[in-house]
């Protein structure tokens, strides 16, 4: 048997790096470190590595990936490997984008690991350091009797193992589902994060036992939350029975967006919810364990803080991506920004889009009230670039940036960003506005239904306070939907 010895290292500091390695043998065979912790979730086979690694395999070709984050390009070298003795590898990352310097910050605000997860502090600091976050929110959580591994850390704020200028972050995730297993019912699954102690209870429902109530609801977690400082943060693309009555009632700070992996980058409910004058930012996480490498970058004006940079989410300052970087402005302001528009005729705004990418898009887009205005698709794709329209605004709405590719990263995800909303206040609605008013008015009588001949409730005040809960949500989207 050889071995290989390598150093991974900052091509430009030369300082060592902790990153994920894939050694490939002949016939393909995954080599790792004897007890190293490997990768999980849908990527490909990989360990983590603290700067330096020695892997034993046989005579023979060697492929060897490196990768950190997504600012870091991938390193792929292929070596020989002998019969006996060392072979000795330099392994520079190259970053091809600083984002830092620009006051950008890179967080994942959805973390989980399952039960069977022996080493969770040791995963927990490789996966803040290889993913290069520097927010890292993991959260308790509750389903039956499940012995969740980040269960075993207190709710509150940690100090990062190796980088005192970084956030570990345990927060919650307070969820309900009403059929165990199937997603199309229940109130929701919400993330609270940056909280003093735990919000009871921590799941209703089934999720708990089979004869737990369906109460209380959502938005009394959410109260809580924000009453010890809290950060809200709805889960799952916004799923969930009770997501449009939270942000009908301003009750969330932002909306996480393909968590878990499994769900399609699709953006239809969190447009229908900005159509109807809901002024959400895009977050993103993973959910179980790190299985993307999704991301919500905040710029920041000042200093890094954990503080400033949950104020920056929820002012709207954020990106969420994959890898791809995506700049917007309209008229020279960012994401967040509400444009008055009242006094301006013609009603028109500048936009303008810049990305920069690793890997190239095919197509970059500028959206206002849920539909493309303005694009660029090329069949080669593009790893920089800009994008500029002049775009009429007759009626209040909200103009975002996406991007998309098709290639995929080491996760087998195809490459995705999207912007948060710039606001447009012009004094009148359209169209869209009273189609997805209408889309939320169906939805939430279906969930009416329910609360009335399937929901479990101890007190018969119990269901009426619900009742009426989402009845005044009805009503707000009715009346958005008579215009």
């Amino acid at each position: 048997m050889g071995t290989i010895s390598g150093t991974i290292v900052d091509a430009q500091t030369g300082n060592t790096l902790a990153a994920k390695v894939s050694v490939q043998g002949n016939g393909g065979l995954f080599h790792a470190p004897e007890g190293a912790l490997a990768t999980v979730g849908t990527t490909n086979p990989y360990f983590y590595a603290d700067g330096t690694f020695a892997v034993e395999l046989p005579r023979g070709q060697a492929d060897v990936r490196v990768e950190r984050g997504t600012e870091y390009a991938p390193l792929h070298i292929t070596t020989k490997v002998p019969l006996h003795g060392t072979v000795n590898l330099s392994l520079p990352l190259q970053r091809w984008i600083r984002l830092d310097e620009q006051g950008w910050y890179p967080g994942n605000t959805h973390i989980h690991y399952r039960e069977f997860e022996t080493r969770p502090e040791e995963r927990l600091r490789f996966d803040s350091e290889v993913e290069d976050l520097t927010v890292t929110v993991i959260s308790v959580l509750q389903a039956q009797e499940f012995a969740y591994a980040t269960n075993r850390f207190p709710v509150g704020r940690m100090e990062h193992p190796t980088r005192s200028d970084w956030v570990l972050d345990v927060g919650e995730e307070t969820r309900h589902n009403a059929i165990y297993g199937d997603s199309s019912s229940g109130y929701g699954h919400v993330m609270l994060v940056r909280l003093q102690e735990q919000v009871e209870p921590l799941s209703r429902g089934v999720l708990v036992d089979d004869s737990d109530p369906d109460y209380p609801p959502l938005i009394d977690a959410c109260d809580t939350a924000r009453s010890q400082g809290g950060v809200v943060i709805w889960c799952h693309n916004g799923w969930g029975m009770e997501a449009p009555i939270a942000a009908s009632l301003q009750r969330i700070d932002a909306l996480n967006l393909f968590d878990p992996y499994w769900l399609d980058t699709e953006y239809d409910l969190w447009y229908h919810l900005l159509n109807c004058g809901f002024r959400l930012p895009a977050s993103t996480g993973s959910d179980w364990y790190i299985c993307s490498a999704n991301r919500v970058y905040t710029q920041m004006e000042n200093s890094f803080s954990y503080d400033g940079w949950l104020e920056t989410l929820a002012a709207g300052r954020s990106v969420i991506t994959n890898g791809p970087h995506l700049e917007l402005t309209a008229d020279g302001y960012p994401p967040g920004h509400v444009l008055d528009l009242r006094a301006r005729q013609p009603r028109q705004v500048g936009v303008e889009v810049r990305w920069q990418a690793h890997l190239p898009v095919e197509c970059v887009e500028i959206i206002m009230n849920g539909s493309v205005v303005a694009g660029e698709h090329t069949a080669s794709g593009s790893k920089e670039g800009k994008l500029s329209a002049t775009i009429a605004a007759p009626c209040d709405g909200w103009i975002a940036a996406r991007c998309a590719g098709q290639s995929r990263d080491s996760y087998g995800h195809a490459q995705w960003a999207h912007t948060s909303p710039i606001y447009l206040q012009t004094g009148s609605r359209d169209s869209a506005t009273r189609e997805s008013a209408q889309f939320f008015v169906g939805r939430i009588e279906q969930s009416l239904r329910w609360i009335a001949e399937q929901g479990r409730f101890e007190e018969a005040s119990h269901r009426q306070r619900m009742q009426q809960l989402f009845r005044e949500g009805r009503e707000s989207f009715q009346r958005l939907a008579q215009g």
